[in-house]
């Protein structure tokens, strides 16, 4: 630390004093002035700082400076002479100096008043020097409420982030503490501020995070609202390691980037649904909703209402004023049908106006309501055969079809067995509080033997009923814990058995020889055989060609 004498206690020395006595790097030790009713002696004498009416009493003692603050001439050349060891500078340099460093401060003041985050700074003895206007506005506290006071005059008994930076010399970040008078709740960031590899101060930065509290409110209301809207799941849930499987993402995602109707077909519990969620949601339809409708859940006597909604009194018990239909909900977004298959004919045949003129009438109205909607279709049912006995319409199915994906059932994808289970495990463990981490060998071997009829939904369900009846402490799923159904061969019988026929193989045999009889009784004109036959002329050419029927 280095010492300084201030000789001159008029205008020019007090502003001196103002400046160095609290100074980090220099010490006032003296200050000289024969007046002693002049204002520097005053500060001097509150500051405890020694008072002399003459250098000379200052003779012998160690001194680093002299500053000249007297104006008079031939001053500064006795101090020189009487102080050959000390660095004596003129009043006029010093306060020149001390101007540009006032004004490199008041620049510094501006650029922190003017930023919007509320700022605190406290010197090296931890007491408030600084603050900004935005740190008022936050907290309530003035200049005259905080600064030359401790730094902890804001927080009362909490730990105060700028005696901890002091005390460390590390930055604090993310500090939660309450501040103010109305103890707001807010975050702090603090630093030290070095110099020459000491700690001179701390300067923090302050957040109201009571205002982030209330955004945060609104955006988790926004997330959920907008969950209800979009696909849950994505392309990243849906485990495929066969070669079949991977086959068939790279199907669904070339279909996500096509504007075209997607009709995806598979067995019960494949994951149609979670095809179709993922579609929409690798879209460009992503952030408009997706509409989930089971076809096969609603009754037929409302489904069309449901789907293309209803105006004002078309029916009894109709809402007041109408309601969209599931059509409308969806505008600019997908529509997944679910077991499309179990769509009345008369709902098929409104559905295919949709989808050619992309527009509904609702149930009892009259005026067109155009809509765009990207329909993905699902199905576990034989549409084509569905098609022959007139159940499906044939216009409908190409229309729908236009990009078909089939899913293969999980027996004939065992490559997907192992990761599907472990993916199973994971969150299931998190449903029923269990902390199974894997699956033993022979567990796996078990349900590798398995035909799983149900497929992934009846996986599910495997290894669900086993967590639950594991220990809380278990760590590996065994094959004792799985409850499977192990199919056993019927036993021999000593009566020889007559061989069964496959039915489906009958049927058609039958089915082959009624329209050949029927061809050769009306001689071959296929209308009149159609009649006879109860079927549609359409259905007729269609089993002939399949027959080879020649007439």
């Amino acid at each position: 630390m280095h010492h300084l004498l201030i000789v001159g206690a008029g205008r020019g020395g007090t502003e001196v004093l103002h400046a160095f006595q609290r100074s980090p790097l220099l010490t006032v030790i003296g200050v000289v002035d024969p007046d002693e009713h002049a204002i520097g002696v005053q500060l001097a004498k509150r500051g405890q700082i020694r008072v002399e009416k003459t250098w000379a009493a200052f003779q012998g003692t160690a001194i680093d400076f002299i500053i000249d603050a007297t104006g008079e001439h031939g001053v500064l050349e006795q101090l020189i002479h009487y102080f050959p060891d000390a660095a004596v500078l003129p009043g006029e340099f010093v306060r020149v100096l001390l101007e540009r460093l006032a004004e490199k401060e008041r620049m510094l003041e501006a650029i922190i008043h003017c930023t919007s985050e509320a700022i605190s700074v406290a010197d090296q003895a931890g007491e408030t020097m600084l603050i900004n206007p935005a740190y008022t506005r936050m907290t309530g506290y003035t200049e005259d409420d905080v600064i030359g006071k401790p730094a902890s005059a804001d927080i009362g008994m909490q730990e105060s982030v700028h005696l901890r930076v002091l005390e460390t010399g590390e930055s604090v970040r993310d500090a939660r503490m309450k501040i103010g008078q109305d103890r707001r709740d807010i975050i702090v960031n603090a630093a030290p501020v070095v110099v020459d590899g000491q700690v001179r101060g701390s300067v923090g930065v302050i957040r109201d995070i009571s205002e982030m509290k209330a955004l945060t409110k609104e955006l988790k209301a926004a997330k959920q609202k907008i969950r209800t809207l979009e696909a849950k799941y994505t392309f990243d849930d849906i485990i495929a390691e066969s070669e079949s499987m991977r086959f068939v993402v790279d199907q669904a995602k070339l279909a996500a980037t096509m504007p075209v109707n997607v009709l995806i077909r598979g067995e019960s519990g494949t994951g149609k649904e979670l095809f179709a969620h993922a579609i929409h949601a690798a879209s460009d339809r992503r952030y408009e909703q997706f509409v989930r409708v089971n076809c096969a859940a609603i009754a037929p006597s409302l489904l069309e209402s449901e789907l293309f909604g209803y105006e004002d009194g078309a029916f009894s018990g109709a809402r007041r004023g109408g309601k969209r239909g599931y059509f409308e909900e969806a505008h600019g977004g997908s529509l997944f049908l679910d077991e499309i298959g179990e769509l009345p004919l008369d709902v098929q045949a409104k559905l295919l106006r949709v989808l050619q003129e992309n527009e509904v009438v609702r149930v009892g109205g009259a005026k067109a309501v155009p809509v765009d909607v990207r329909i993905i279709a699902a199905t576990n049912a034989n549409l084509e055969q569905k098609i022959i006995t007139g159940e499906f319409r044939e216009d409908l199915y190409y229309r729908i079809n236009r990009l078909p994906i089939h899913i293969p059932a999980l027996r004939e994808r065992p490559d997907d067995l192992a990761p599907l289970t472990t993916h199973l495990l994971r969150k299931l463990n998190q449903s029923y509080g269990r902390s199974v981490e894997r699956v033993s060998e022979d567990a796996l071997d078990a349900i590798r033997k398995q035909t799983w009829k149900g497929n992934v939904r009846e996986l599910e369900n495997v290894i669900g009923r086993a967590l639950i009846f594991t220990d809380k402490t278990e760590q590996v799923l065994r094959k004792g814990h799985l409850q499977l159904v192990v199919s056993t061969p019927p036993k021999r019988s000593e009566r020889p058995k007559k061989e069964i026929k496959h039915l489906s193989d009958e049927m058609s045999h039958v089915e082959e020889q009624l329209i050949r009889e029927a061809l050769d009784v009306v001689n071959g004109n296929k209308t009149e055989a159609a009649k006879q036959l109860g079927i549609s002329l359409r259905a007729l050419y269609y089993k002939v060609e399949r027959f080879n029927i020649r007439c």
